[in-house]
């Protein structure tokens, strides 16, 4: 729940959340050694629950905070939000397990987190350098965040410079938050590159063309812009035409992403046909082998199933609405942990593009929708969210279940014990997400910027899934620069096949240049600097670039450090709120403003981050 709170926080903050199976599996060694020991099958059990969280996190904060941007909600329902991602983890591991033989078995893809986790498992007799890592990483994170903008106010959030240059505007920053470090560190200096270099393309290039030479063909954007500061006038032309660069990006990419897994989404439905019917035998089967009968949970997914046609006719009142409603969603369910599943064995939870596969889910409910209910219906978007919801929770939690069983499976756990404590995971975490986000909705606001809440998480995920299904009932977008950017996403695909066909190991992944283009380069320039301590950490262990299991054992410290650095941050952040909100004050915690440091300091703060990252993650093991 602790894990998955925070991941909520890094979502709704950064648009990325990151997989916490390992730092689970370290915690998990060290109170299971306090109680008197645990053995490396209830240690991996404990992370296979704890790791449900970070998916939880990611289908809700993806999706949900849609609903209250398009007026439907005014606060996170309870029992709504519960049960949107209560069901949505639920099915999401029941649609996994006939999946677990034919790519971990059959066909086995590397999982690579998967891997990793269990081979800290396996390294477990010592847990105690891993935890104090943690912990120290832990208190970093934490008394960064309570220094900045939110609590104390000794240090600002961001460090900016910008102006205008003739005719041009120029603008460039970095966030000062040590978890975009942390982020950076964990996905490597490949994605890292991307996803600033999308956000370079979208404020170094788009935004001094649009002040430049566009300006003339939007005159209500001209008069905002009249008189205000070159910060000022960047961010009213990324928010009111630029960021939808990122849109069209991102569809395209996420309709890409479907087409290229084309395959192993018909294998993955083979397999799953395949499973049912061998579950039908009496043939004994090894206890390592035993998934949860097939029986029980077509039981299971009818009973799981009837709730959400409750809960969409409950939002729309007519079944001939509701009914297709529920189909699409067990259908795309099905099909896109299918696809999420294989995208998180080749290339790991953190980096699995659960917001294309719901973006493609949104665009196609939608279309639905617009037959059944007509262009300009009030509640299609709404409706088509709810879909999207369920979809995302059940990709995000079917992809790292099949991370978790790899583990398992490695160590010789019992796969239906691990799925089962998955469910468990999941619904336990779903429990408190509605009151995280009401917290921090409260305290910071969540999407748009407001006067009440300059410094609010931005949502970027889910102000994307809104302006998607906004888009398609009649709302005003626009679709000039939607378009533009579907041709600059097809450019990125074009050069990441190019790329592939040579052979090269640096790639060019769609939906991470697409997330760059979309969100702030504050936010992307700690990202890439993260990236850039895991290559210099690479160098001073002199590991080869082709070596994927030594690069794992080198980056376990660093990987333990940004982990930590991540979730001290996020967790201070949700306590900071407690207090912002009791006494509805933003500045209730800040410091005398004699002790209000500028943004040098700020940068020295963050440069000592780093150095701490490297150092611990670049030292040699004796």
């Amino acid at each position: 729940m602790i894990l998955a709170a925070a991941n909520a926080y890094l979502g709704l903050f950064a648009g990325l959340t990151i997989a916490t199976a390992i730092p689970a599996a370290v915690v998990s060694m060290a109170v299971l050694r306090l109680l008197g020991g645990g053995t490396i099958l209830e240690n991996n059990i404990v992370q296979t629950g704890a790791s449900a969280g970070s998916s939880i996190a990611a289908g809700v904060i993806f999706t949900i905070p849609a609903l209250v941007m398009l007026g439907a909600w005014q606060d996170f329902k309870y029992s709504w939000v519960l049960a949107i991602a209560g069901l949505g983890g639920l099915l999401g591991v029941l649609f996994s397990v006939p999946l677990r033989r034919s790519m971990i078995i059959e066909e086995p893809l590397a999982f690579p987190e998967g891997k990793a986790a269990a081979e800290v498992l396996r390294a477990g007799e010592n847990p105690g350098p891993g935890v104090k890592i943690l912990a120290v990483a832990g208190a970093i994170g934490a008394v960064v965040k309570l220094a900045a903008e939110s609590g104390m106010r000794l240090i600002p959030d961001n460090a900016t410079w910008s102006g205008f240059f003739g005719k041009f505007l120029g603008y460039m920053g970095t966030n000062l938050s040590p978890a975009l470090l942390g982020v950076g560190y964990i996905i490597g200096l490949n994605v890292s590159i991307v996803v600033v270099s999308g956000s370079i393309l979208s404020y170094n290039i788009a935004i001094p063309l649009y002040h430049a030479f566009f300006m003339n063909h939007d005159p209500a954007l001209a008069a905002q812009l009249a008189g205000a500061s070159a910060a000022d006038a960047a961010a009213l032309i990324r928010s009111a035409q630029v960021r939808y660069l990122g849109v069209g990006a991102m569809l395209i990419g996420g309709v890409w992403t479907l087409f290229s897994l084309r395959k192993s989404l018909v294998s993955g439905i083979r397999s799953g046909i395949a499973a049912a019917r061998k579950s039908g035998g009496a043939v004994a089967v090894a206890e390592t082998e035993r998934d949860l009968p097939m029986k029980w949970m077509l039981i299971a997914l009818v009973a799981f199933t009837l709730p959400l046609l409750a809960l969409y006719q409950a939002i729309v009142g007519m079944w001939t609405v509701s009914v297709p409603m529920t189909i699409i969603m067990i259908v795309a369910g099905f099909l896109f942990v299918s696809v999420s599943g294989y995208l998180a064995g080749l290339v790991g939870s953190s980096n699995n593009p659960v917001s294309g596969i719901t973006i493609a889910t949104i665009l196609f409910a939608s279309v639905v929708l617009m037959l059944l209910l007509g262009h300009e219906s009030k509640i299609g978007p709404v409706a088509a969210i709810m879909i999207g919801a369920v979809v995302c929770c059940a990709a995000a939690v079917g992809g790292d279940n099949l991370q978790d069983l790899k583990a398992g499976y490695l160590v010789g756990a019992t796969p239906w014990k691990q799925q089962l404590m998955l469910m468990i995971g999941a619904f336990s975490c779903a429990l408190v997400m509605a009151p995280v986000l009401n917290l921090l909705s409260a305290a910071y606001g969540i999407g748009p910027k407001t006067p009440d809440h300059p410094n609010s998480l931005e949502a970027p995920q889910a102000m994307l899934m809104k302006s998607v299904a906004e888009g398609l009932f009649g709302g005003h977008l626009p679709w000039d620069m939607i378009g533009i950017g579907a041709l600059i996403g097809a450019a990125i695909i074009a050069l990441d096949e190019w790329l592939k066909r040579r052979g090269s190991h640096f790639r060019v992944p769609v939906l991470g240049a697409a997330i760059g283009i979309y969100l702030p380069i504050e936010l992307m320039v700690p990202i890439f600097l993260g990236g850039l301590i895991s290559w210099l950490v690479e160098r001073a262990h002199g590991v080869h670039p082709h070596d994927e299991e030594e690069r794992d054992r080198v980056h376990r410290p660093g990987t333990l450090f940004s982990a930590g650095l991540i979730t001290g941050e996020a967790l201070m952040g949700i306590l900071i709120a407690i207090p912002i909100v009791v006494s509805s004050r933003a500045d209730v915690l800040a410091a005398p403003e004699a002790l209000h440091f500028n943004k040098y300091v700020g940068l020295v703060v963050l440069a000592f981050v780093g150095w701490l990252l490297y150092r611990s993650a670049a030292k040699k093991s004796a």
